[in-house]
């Protein structure tokens, strides 16, 4: 494997999650700040009963939040002024974040008490269901998993995927439908070899430089959950991807990063590696 992405890439996707777990947006560039990408992850759903953040990690309380869609109304132009969102539910009715009837809706919709918050907990938590397969931390399992103080990142502020990645996924189990959405990634990097590996494996400890300005420190591999095996829109629910990456790659699929020094990003940007 190359360690330097042969030195040279370009960003081919940018992606925003403005609400925790729900379907997020495709963007043509972003500005990033030490807390990631503006606006991603800045919303979430609280369980009012447990007080944990709503996560898809664990599907049988939270599975149907990837059937709704949350998108900003407004540019995004710094961090201080948030603009509202608009979240779409399954049966294509929208409802905006500052209309006063929306948490009672949510949670008749979603059948559980549920407040929509801000990342400004001191202590949050999520729950994780770990199913049983061979290479997790666990098996068979429900988890209380920290996150981040006043974040709702379950780890870092930035993910990466590759499209090599990706593509040899799909050379390894052919059955099954690889696409960047199960993984959810904030940036997508092609490499400009066209190789097929887990290029990221050797990322850990290096800068991605990205464009002219902005750079990002890789912090880890990304471990994979039971999120990647859910449906979502035409993709069908599968074990098998979450099984394939755990028995190939150590649970593995992208990495981590850090904000070394902030600056917008395009699509189409070039992207290097540094020691």
């Amino acid at each position: 494997m190359n360690q330097t992405l042969n030195r040279e890439g370009r960003i081919v996707s940018i992606w925003r999650y403005p609400v925790k777990s729900m379907l997020g947006e495709e963007l043509n560039s972003s500005y990033v700040t030490e807390r990631g990408l503006i606006g991603d992850r800045v919303y979430a759903l609280v369980d009012q009963e447990t007080g944990k953040v709503a996560s898809a990690k664990n599907p049988k309380k939270w599975g149907t939040l990837f059937d709704f869609h949350a998108t900003f109304i407004d540019p995004l132009r710094d961090v201080e002024n948030i603009p509202p969102i608009r979240i779409t539910f399954p049966d294509g009715t929208q409802i905006f974040s500052d209309q006063g009837h929306i948490e009672d809706t949510l949670s008749k919709i979603l059948g559980r008490e549920v407040s929509l918050m801000k990342a400004n907990l001191d202590k949050p938590s999520y729950e994780e269901y770990w199913p049983d397969i061979e290479g997790l931390a666990q098996r068979e399992k429900v988890t209380d998993e920290p996150m981040p103080p006043k974040t709702f990142f379950d780890i870092a502020v930035i993910h990466i995927l590759t499209s090599s990645t990706i593509d040899h996924l799909r050379e390894l189990y052919p059955e099954g439908r690889f696409e960047v959405r199960r993984f959810r990634p904030n940036i997508v990097v092609e490499s400009t070899s066209g190789e097929k590996d887990f290029i990221e494996n050797l990322w850990v400890g290096k800068k991605m430089v990205i464009g002219e300005e902005t750079i990002l420190k890789i912090t880890g591999p990304c471990t994979r959950c039971v999120m990647t095996t859910l449906p979502q829109a035409d993709l069908p629910r599968d074990l098998g991807i979450l099984h394939t990456v755990a028995k190939y790659n150590q649970v593995h699929a992208g990495v981590y990063a850090s904000v070394h020094r902030g600056g917008r990003i395009h699509r189409g940007d070039r992207v290097r590696l540094e020691e």
